[in-house]
């Protein structure tokens, strides 16, 4: 079977790709506060600095949610003269709402402007200018409708609904930029993986090599049923269903065409040899395939793989796939638990794993803690309870404030259960949910350098 070079033993993921999408992280809407001038680059790393956006503008903005890069020791054998580089990425979504709830509602808010293009552009351009790695862009197929059996709050509160389709917004914000990644969260289990592979191609050739796929297998029945079926299936029969479409990909990205099958000789009038181009052949439980891949290959063939799945299922298949795994925030001794059994799993294969963190911004501390009670004033409690029940499927109106939640298995985030109840202890209460909520920002404040740190 075919598999992406970069992903055997050896290969080194801090240098051979054409842009760093190895980071993870999220930014929570377009909250302006402070522009992005005063995040520092050691010299040598990629990127150029760029004159910082001016006050003011309407596109200064608070990053609410970011995520430090941990770093795998096989992936980065550097001097210990060399800085350790940090990756930061931004992550959005193609809609109002996305994780912080409620902040819409703010004065200076911008969310709301996600159907024009030149949102994203900016965004993107925004993003170029402060030296970020990537955007990464969330999706779902479904509403969120298991909070009170129903998708009122989620449509009230506009969690992650309105929502756009984030392929489609690629094309601009690349042309727009030059160094700036993307990665895209599509899933698998509900597209052909022929159609899918060239879509991934197209966005490969038109990012010149910047783009990634966050394989997600879908976590929301409502998905299920918008595509037609009763429900989704059994957690981990979705991974199962999850390798073979690996397989097939693999082979339709790696396979089909070999290096030099296009020749583009006009003399000859020869554009692809047939000769360095075969028949991609796959006949498994799941899919059949027997066609040849119709794009020529692109950049990386294989876009950069993230997996954001940590539940034991979900590690066995990160260790044979992915490049870069996002494991949420929990406990030191959870997070450390997760990350060496990945590992584990997945040496001598390199592997870099993120954690998300909030992040609030200010000129001195007292500017963010003042930032923070200001956001906190927009925040919707409804809406955060609307997108929790819908990722842990647990429906929270049928427990009081301080009633122990019943966290069994369901068809839904295994992890997200796992990662708060480790956080939080079992018998958790829907309470402690939503202050655990409301305090993980306020533990990450962050007084601005002044400028001269910044040189």
């Amino acid at each position: 079977m075919p598999v992406p070079r970069r992903t055997q033993p050896g290969y080194d993921l801090s240098g051979g790709r054409n842009f760093s999408m190895l980071c993870y992280c999220w930014l929570a809407g377009w909250v302006p506060g402070l522009g992005l001038d005063h995040i520092h680059r050691p010299r040598g790393t990629r990127g150029r600095k760029s004159d910082p956006p001016k006050r003011g503008s309407s596109l200064e903005t608070v990053v609410t949610e970011i995520a430090l890069l941990s770093v795998s020791p096989v992936a980065y054998r550097r001097p210990m003269t060399a800085c350790r580089p940090i990756r930061l990425n931004a992550f959005d979504m193609a809609c109002v709402g996305h994780i912080q709830h409620g902040m819409w509602t703010h004065p200076r808010d911008r969310s709301s402007d996600y159907t024009s293009l030149e949102h994203w552009v900016r965004l993107a351009q925004m993003l170029e200018r402060g030296l970020f790695d990537g955007l990464f862009l969330a999706d779902v197929l479904g509403v969120y409708d298991v909070y009170r059996g129903t998708a009122d709050p989620s449509l009230r509160g506009g969690v992650q609904i309105p929502l756009l389709d984030p392929m489609a917004l690629v094309p601009a914000m690349a042309y727009a930029t030059t160094h700036l990644g993307f990665g895209v969260t599509c899933n698998l289990a509900y597209e052909p993986p022929f159609l899918f592979a060239r879509r991934m191609a197209t966005l490969d050739h038109l990012t010149r090599g910047r783009i990634g796929w966050n394989i997600v297998t879908g976590y929301l029945d409502s998905g299920a049923r918008a595509m037609g079926l009763a429900a989704q299936a059994e957690h981990d029969d979705r991974y199962d269903l999850a390798d073979e479409y690996l397989q097939v990909v693999y082979a339709l990205w790696e396979g089909g065409w070999a290096d030099g099958a296009v020749v583009r000789d006009r003399r000859k009038g020869i554009y692809t040899d047939p000769r360095r181009v075969r028949p991609v052949r796959h006949h498994g439980e799941q899919f059949h395939v027997d066609a040849i891949p119709l794009w020529e290959p692109s950049p990386q063939r294989t876009p950069v793989l993230y997996q954001a799945g940590a539940s034991d299922r979900g590690r066995v298949f990160a260790a044979r796939h992915a490049e870069c795994v996002f494991v949420n925030a929990s406990t030191k001794q959870n997070v450390r638990r997760i990350v060496t059994d990945l590992r584990t799993r997945s040496a001598p294969r390199p592997m870099l794993v993120f954690v998300g963190a909030s992040v609030v911004t200010g000129r001195t501390e007292k500017d963010a803690r003042e930032l923070l009670a200001e956001y906190r004033g927009c925040a919707s409690v409804e809406g955060a309870l609307a997108h929790a029940a819908a990722s842990l499927g647990i429906d929270f109106d049928r427990y009081g404030m301080d009633e122990p939640i019943e966290a069994r298995p369901t068809r839904a985030i295994r992890s997200n259960v796992e990662a708060i109840t480790a956080s939080l202890g079992p018998g958790w209460s829907k309470r402690q949910l939503i202050d655990r909520s409301s305090a993980a920002v306020s533990l990450r404040l962050s007084a601005r350098p002044s400028r001269s740190r910044t040189n």
